[in-house]
């Protein structure tokens, strides 16, 4: 155990034959004693510094084990993020080529249904045209019938017959 400033201060030496000049050893022991002191003081002034830098250490290594785990957290979240962003994004390209197959099929379906229907519109036009044509060549040869010659005729006995009328209701009335 150390010894303390008061262990030296009450400490007693015999006196032996011719010993040492008894001032000089208090004197000295007096300069040893507040030598000691401040020894003694300097160390619980520094002990209480490393319990200072402990206590700092500690608080200091607290936030850097705070510090890695929410860099290690924001790591995670951000692979996690980056995960979820990649899904997303194939998702979004999935249904993108759905969609894009979806539309380029009705657009098919669409051409096939205006091909049969253009189709359908050129036999109609066929038939009309033939239906036209047989309709014209029917009414031709009806003009070029000879059936048209008795028809006028008929047309200039039935003038004669109305201007004689006519003159016969005018000489009656007058």
């Amino acid at each position: 155990m150390p010894l303390t400033p008061l262990d030296i201060h009450n400490k007693e030496f015999t006196r032996g034959f011719r010993g040492y000049d008894e001032d000089e050893v208090n004197e000295f022991l007096d300069q040893v004693i507040k030598d000691y002191e401040i020894v003694i003081r300097q160390k619980k002034e520094l002990e209480r510094e490393v319990s200072q830098l402990n206590e700092r250490l500690g608080h200091f290594n607290d936030i850097e084990t705070t510090l890695n785990k929410s860099i290690l957290v924001a790591q995670e979240t951000a692979e996690d993020v980056k995960n979820s962003a990649n899904k997303e994004s194939k998702l979004i390209i999935k249904e993108a080529e759905k969609n894009a197959d979806r539309i380029i099929n009705e657009a098919l379906e669409k051409s096939r249904r205006i091909n049969i229907e253009v189709e359908d519109m050129k036999k109609q036009a066929k038939v009309f045209k033939t239906r036209l044509r047989m309709l014209v060549e029917a009414q031709i040869d009806m003009i070029d019938n000879d059936d048209w010659d008795h028809l006028f005729d008929t047309e200039l006995d039935d003038e004669k017959e109305v201007e004689r009328k006519m003159e016969e209701e005018y000489s009656s009335q007058t």
